[in-house]
């Protein structure tokens, strides 16, 4: 679908967006060429929506109409003398301004509920999974968590030299799971300052997740120079660093239900447009880099088409919402992938209530 570049930029030269220069008719015509669209796929025509609108217009006033719409680049006409589709920008309009959003229905709310209850015996990473997997199952697309790789309550923590300048932080949670990192240590560090650092953290933060954990250190290590050697300071401070940065191999990045992305496809250009989408699943950066975008706003974002260079070349949707722990941090974003063609009006309400409920059950 291509866009009016020229009729865009003028709308916004003269201070007014694409919404703001629509009247009460086009806008009705828009968003029920747009519905149309996501529940067909198929270009629809002005005889067909003469009989579909809520007012009473003739073929020739929708085709008028239509057309102010095309010069707009809201809608396009695949080809010649077939209907209209929406255009990216068209899509993006009636999802931000068109769009009558419902709610998650009881039975829905029952399901989420039921399927992703927390129990004691459940690690976070199960609970983030059963999530991806039940909103794919819900939505109908792939589902797609991202976050901070978890570690339960902390049981023990370990520093092992490896050669001069690093080091390996062990981390071991109370369900038995090892996480390690390497961390960059100081110059001619002697082996009593790690196990000094092992010590102190094994006193200190024993018993918390590693969220309270790095809150309890932020506050403490200041005040623990007199406990601890200098060395043993730095290598602590180093650990934290680690624990706190956003490198992706600290990213867990969840995928259920991909097969759902294969539906519907005939044309061999959408199989490759999945292809690459899986391979970006693969390479997982392009998803880390897109999804930590997301987690810096409130609520449901939602990236359409070509908005982000992933998208550019799959050709989707996505629809995600941040979920945060008990400290009212951003711990990661849960969401969907799927077909531009969404029930956006279903899927966003779902999105953002998964969200606030795995919000209230992260530890």
């Amino acid at each position: 679908m291509k866009i009016d570049d020229q009729a865009v930029t003028a709308a916004l030269l003269d201070g007014k967006s694409p919404l703001q220069k629509l009247n009460e008719r086009s806008r009705t015509i828009l968003r029920r060429i747009v519905e149309s669209y996501l529940a067909t796929g198929e270009p629809v025509g002005s005889r067909n929506l003469s009989r579909a609108l809520p007012i009473a217009l003739s073929p020739a006033s929708i085709r008028n109409v239509m057309s102010d719409l095309e010069q707009l680049g809201l809608i396009v006409s695949p080809h010649t003398s077939a209907g209209r589709l929406p255009t990216q920008l068209g899509l993006r309009l009636f999802v931000d301004g068109l769009l009558e959003v419902g709610d998650v229905t009881p039975e829905e709310r029952r399901q989420i509920e039921t399927q992703i209850a927390y129990r004691r015996d459940k690690s976070v990473d199960q609970l983030l999974s059963e999530a991806g997997e039940l909103i794919s199952g819900l939505s109908h697309c792939a589902g797609i968590v991202l976050a901070e790789k978890q570690v339960a309550r902390l049981r023990h923590i370990e520093f092992v030299p490896l050669e001069p300048g690093r080091g390996l932080a062990v981390l071991v949670d109370e369900d038995q799971n090892v996480e390690n990192r390497i961390i960059a240590l100081p110059e001619g560090l002697p082996p009593s300052a790690l196990q000094e650092a092992s010590n102190y953290l094994n006193t200190h933060v024993r018993g918390m997740t590693l969220a309270e954990a790095k809150v309890e250190l932020e506050k403490s290590l200041h005040v623990a120079k007199a406990e601890l050697d200098q060395l043993a300071q730095k290598v602590i401070t180093a650990g934290l660093a680690e624990w706190s940065g956003v490198s992706d191999d600290r990213k867990s990045l969840i995928v259920r239900g991909q097969s759902n992305l294969l539906k519907d496809v005939t044309a061999a250009e959408d199989l490759e447009r999945i292809r690459q989408l899986f391979d970006a699943f693969e390479a997982k950066q392009d998803i880390v880099e897109l999804l930590g975008a997301s987690d810096r706003a409130e609520g449901v974002r939602i990236f359409i088409g070509s908005e982000n260079k992933l998208f550019s070349l799959s050709g989707s949707s996505l629809i995600v919402a941040p979920f945060r722990d008990q400290t009212r941090h951003v711990v990661g974003v849960l969401g969907v992938i799927g077909p531009t063609r969404l029930n956006y009006a279903r899927i966003i309400p779902m999105v953002d209530y998964t969200a606030k409920l795995v919000s209230r059950l992260i530890p």
